[in-house]
């Protein structure tokens, strides 16, 4: 089975997007960067060279710090699938944070979205 498409995109060329989506609800770059670096332990620096490196997302989660425990109190509805039964360890990280993003520009306070 091929590795779907997402693995090997850049993480910096998706991570614009996650911005527009959060600006474009009144959110900001730096609420974005708090939650990945929340779900991945990535510092800022961390994060900016990642950007910089042009890493693909495979590599972006298999590099990660520390994956947040708490992540897995992440439930719900993301592209029509239920982030909790997908079973890929990858396509799971990838899908935490669209889930996050989303609840992020439907309003959610930072607190309730990064599980604390």
């Amino acid at each position: 089975m091929s590795k779907h498409r997402i693995y090997t995109m850049s993480f910096a060329s998706v991570y614009p997007h996650y911005v527009a989506k959060a600006e474009k609800k009144g959110r900001t770059k730096a609420e974005v960067d708090e939650i990945i670096t929340w779900l991945t332990g990535y510092s800022q620096e961390e994060l900016a060279e990642q950007l910089e490196k042009k890493t693909n997302f495979e590599s972006f989660f298999a590099e990660a710090p520390q994956l947040n425990p708490s992540r897995a109190l992440i439930k719900g509805v993301i592209c029509g699938v239920r982030v909790e039964d997908i079973e890929e360890p990858t396509m799971k990280e990838i899908r935490y944070l669209d889930k996050l993003i989303d609840e992020l520009a439907k309003g959610k306070a930072m607190g309730k979205i990064l599980r604390s």
